[in-house]
This record gives C-alpha cells, structure tokens and sequence, in this order.
C-alpha cells in the first residue's frame, strides 16, 4: 500500500512536469508583437525667454502648430508662422531683467513702394483692390475719457459714428449709463486713470490692443474723439492691402523718425531710430502683423513695454513694429490731426480724406474748409458740415444738401 502510493506520487509529479513543458512551448505562439506606440507628443510653447548666458535661437513650434494662423481670431497668443519664427529668432527675451536682446544690428527698415506714392499727396492712391472688406471687418476704436462724454463723443455719435456703429467701439474710463445705453456693448470701461498722462494713454491702448484680437476682425484702426472718420476712404484704402500682409499706415507728426534710448533690448547704452504714425490722427494696423505683436503687447505686455522705453501709447506703437518688427510705417497724408495746418484742407479735397480734426480752445480756427452749409458758430468743428457733404440725406442736415 505504501509502495502504490509513493508511485502514484511520482507519477503525479512527472504528469505535472510534463503540463508545465507543454505550457512553456504554446506560450509563445498566443504571445503578441508589441510595439511602442507614437503617441502624440504636447506642442512646445513658444518661448520668448531664455537664459540670460544663452545665445541659441527661439525654440521652432511644429509644423502642424503653424497652419492655424489664417484662420485663428480669438486667441490672445496664436500659433505663429514658420517666417515669424525666423524673424523673431534673433531675440531672446531675459525674464529676470525684461530686456530684449538683439543679436543683429536694427538697420532701417525697408522701404516700401507705396510710400513713394501716399507721401505729400491728400489725393487718395487709386490702387486695386486686394480684398473686398465688409464694415465688420474693421475694428475702430476711439479713445475718450469721461471729460468729453457729453462734448465729443456727441458730436461723433452725431456725424460719422451714425454711419459706422458696428465697427467703431468707444474705449473711456468711467462707467456712464446714458453712454452704455447708446453704444451697448460698444463702449469698454478700461478702468484706467482719466489723468492724461503716459501711463494712462498706454494702459488705455493696452486694453483696445487686446479687445482687437478678441474680436476676430481684420483691420484694427485707432482715433481720437476729436477725429471725424471717412469710413468710406477707409475701407477703400485697406482694401488695397491683404490684411494678413505686414501692414502700419498712418501720418507722422514729425519728419523724421524718433530716436530713444532702447531699455528693451539692451540697458540703454544704444538708442532706437523708429517712425510712429501720431494717434491724433489716426492710424491702422493689419491683423497679421498685430499678431506679430503679441510678445510685446498683448495682455498687458504693451504698458511693459511702454514703461522701459518710457514713450507715450502711439511711440509705443511704432517702437514695437518698425524697431522689433522692422515692419516699415507707410506714410499716408490722408490722416490729420489738430497738430497741422488744417485750413490748407479747401473743398472737395477735404472729403477724399480718411480723418480730420480740429484746433482746441487756444487754435479754435485751425479747422478745413468747406463749403457753407453751417456756419462756424453752428458748426466749429466743421465736422456737421462734411458729414452733410458726404451724407446729404441725414435727417438734420439742410434741405438745401438734398437737391
């Protein structure tokens, strides 16, 4: 009995030697190929910094991150075109000091064959159009502070806003409920300060900058409330252009370009040459190339800026595209501030053009001239008057202006 069962034992165990060995030889063939699996990998950020000992390029973005370009309108940062790169691959940005540094000299930039053209001629440039633009493909904001609520900004309500209230959004500094009822939610607060000063002119242009790139819109073009708007001769000229092309046109108030100490890219030992179009006379700046600007401006980047080159809002402006960008300003004399000699501004000249103004409190008669429809004492600005030159069949104009 004992002999059965340790034979039994043996034979148990050779029987479950034997079940091993066969399971160690079908193993393989119910094995499955594995493989790594590409999986896809987060896109790099694009990176505007980097070590203050380091000298190596912008980091590239993929590829496939730079399609989107085109067809981006709501991102404050979009993806940024493979050219883009290249441009901004000489500057590195040192995050513990602010400054920009720049590997290569800043040489003026190139010149483009429009200004040959627009300069010194209040004629508008018959060119073709490049792209048919709607209303609601410009974005025009008009910088006001609450002082001038009842004043200027009635008079452009009034006259060229009544024909551009889908594209014109108001930007002040205080919360006026008979204006938020007019201009809905084309009226920005931007709570900043209602002292003219530097920082409060760029904390302003800071938030139209940024209200511009959420909008989507192709054109953002930027006036004073004592700016009259042809929209008409406006969206004319831009329509010369693509809006996704590198476009800053405008008027400068000096003739010659500016010359700054640069606390940006250096600590001020050199200075930057740059021209600026003056905002009181208005300026425009593509879509594209106010994307480029988006390191330098875009959420609350500009008011950075403007602070170490210590300029006001529209010198801000010129800085970060002619000096950054190298992106040339085309000079258009077709906008006009109350800085220059308007009264040299007569007749039908004076409706070809794409904005005026008016002199103030101590140059009231520097205004165009134009036909009599109102008088000066009715019409001081002289603004009523050409708004029924261009719109004779607004309601308040003169029947005279309807035959």
């Amino acid at each position: 009995m004992s002999f059965s069962c340790i034979r039994l034992s043996k034979i148990c165990f050779l029987l479950s030697v034997v079940v091993c060995a066969v399971l160690l030889l079908l193993i393989p063939k119910f094995k499955t190929d594995w493989r790594p699996k590409s999986y896809p990998q987060p896109r790099p950020p694009l990176v505007f910094n980097g070590s203050s000992k380091s000298d190596t390029p912008l980091q590239q973005v993929e590829s496939s991150s730079t399609d989107h370009l085109d067809d981006e309108t709501n991102n404050m940062v979009p993806f940024i075109k493979d050219e883009l790169v290249k441009q901004w691959s000489n500057y590195i940005t040192d995050t513990r000091r602010s400054r920009l540094k720049a590997t290569g000299k800043m040489n003026e930039s190139p010149v483009n064959p429009l200004n040959s053209k627009m300069t010194n001629n209040v004629e508008p440039i018959e060119v073709s159009a490049k792209e048919k633009l709607e209303l609601n493909d410009v974005f025009i904001a008009v910088k006001t502070t609450r002082k001038y609520h009842k004043t200027r900004l009635n008079l452009l309500f009034q006259t060229w806003i009544s024909q551009a209230k889908e594209l014109t959004f108001i930007f002040t500094d205080w919360e006026d409920g008979e204006l938020r009822l007019r201009a809905e939610d084309h009226v920005i607060n931007t709570n900043c300060s209602a002292v003219h000063t530097r920082q409060a002119l760029c904390c302003k242009m800071s938030v139209e900058y940024d209200k511009f790139l959420e909008s989507g819109r192709k054109w953002f073009c930027h006036v004073d409330d004592d700016n009259y708007v042809n929209v008409k001769t406006l969206l004319h000229l831009l329509s010369a252009f693509s809006h996704s092309q590198d476009v800053y046109i405008g008027r400068p108030s000096l003739d010659h370009p500016i010359e700054a100490a640069d606390h940006v890219r250096n600590d001020a030992s050199t200075t930057a040459k740059f021209w600026f179009a003056t905002g009181g006379a208005g300026f425009c700046i593509s879509r594209g190339l106010a994307l480029k600007m988006s390191p330098w401006a875009s959420l609350g980047s500009f008011i950075s800026t403007a602070e170490r080159i210590r300029l006001p809002d529209d010198c801000t402006i010129g800085y970060i595209i002619e000096g950054l960008l190298e992106v040339k300003l085309l000079h258009s004399p077709l906008f006009h501030s109350h800085l220059e000699n308007l009264q040299r501004l007569r007749g039908d000249t004076v409706l070809k053009q794409i904005t005026l103004s008016y002199g103030g409190p101590e140059n009231k008669h520097n205004v165009v001239t134009v036909d009599e429809v109102f008088s000066v004492q009715q019409d001081p600005t002289r603004f009523k008057s050409v708004h029924c030159l261009l719109y004779p069949d607004t309601l308040w104009c003169p029947p005279l202006m309807l035959k």
